[in-house]
């Protein structure tokens, strides 16, 4: 099953999710599927990208499988992890890419769409950050896309709240660029990438490469980047973790012992 869907029209690419049963989670099918179609994109020559769901869904992504996260006691750093490597891929991928996005974002669908070069939504839209309510850490460098996007303590009450926040709060603080109506984003988020395309491709290319890299420039120390890296197999080896698991399967609500 195709769980990307690619169109082109002229030098402007459009990948949009195709699992709508599934609320577009990020599977590593689709993962796979959507990484490869940036490498064909790549590889014509695209200058610019938009990537979206369906029209009127009511979830964009419903964010990364739950079914394919490790078991409890699972060293997390052996993980081969897709969301991180989808991250990977569209930071490396040097044209320009937009989220349009209608209906909700959850989970790690969240850093998809903030780690895009531009975000535009519709008014409903909103983002949901929910590691903590299932009992899963987060991934040092999936903090870093937050902290690139984010104000600290915008990033905080997401993480640690679960709550949805509008989209309408984040365009206030740069996260999300425009808010445009479901019947018009199409042709707005369409003229944009046009507008990206007129640009010299190699100048924009580098200019990405460059934000990327400086975005990512920050100072620690071995021993801090081991610590960080060694917090998250804290939760990895817990009770909770397993508990957080159980009971999304189970469709129950989870009871945290904080062991």
């Amino acid at each position: 099953m195709n769980l990307i869907e690619k169109h082109v029209d002229g030098n402007i690419g459009t990948l949009t999710f195709n699992h709508d049963e599934q609320r577009n989670k990020l599977s590593e099918v689709l993962v796979q599927q959507l990484a490869s179609a940036l490498d064909e994109f790549r590889d014509i020559g695209v200058r610019a990208a938009i990537l979206r769901a369906h029209p009127g869904v009511k979830v964009w992504s419903a964010g990364h499988s739950v079914e394919e996260l490790p078991q409890g006691g699972h060293d997390p750093l052996c993980w081969r992890d897709s969301l991180r490597m989808l991250i990977r891929d569209i930071g490396g991928f040097p044209a320009p890419l937009i989220a349009l996005i209608e209906g909700s974002v959850w989970g790690g669908a969240c850093e998809v769409a903030f780690a895009c070069d531009m975000v535009v939504a519709t008014p409903e839209v909103q983002f949901s950050m929910t590691p903590a309510k299932i009992g899963v850490p987060y991934n040092a460098t999936g903090l870093q896309t937050f902290l690139n996007t984010t104000p600290l303590h915008v990033a905080k009450e997401m993480l640690f709240t679960g709550r949805a926040v509008p989209v309408e709060r984040l365009e206030r603080i740069g996260v999300v660029n425009h808010i445009v109506a479901a019947e018009e984003i199409t042709a707005f988020t369409e003229q944009m990438a046009r507008d990206i395309a007129l640009n010299a491709p190699l100048s924009i290319a580098v200019m990405k490469e460059q934000l990327r890299i400086l975005a990512g420039a920050q100072a620690l120390s071995p021993f801090d980047f081991e610590r960080i890296q060694g917090l998250r197999r804290v939760v990895y080896n817990s009770d909770d973790y397993l508990e957080g698991i159980s009971a999304f399967r189970e469709k129950r609500k989870p009871k945290y012992r904080g062991r």
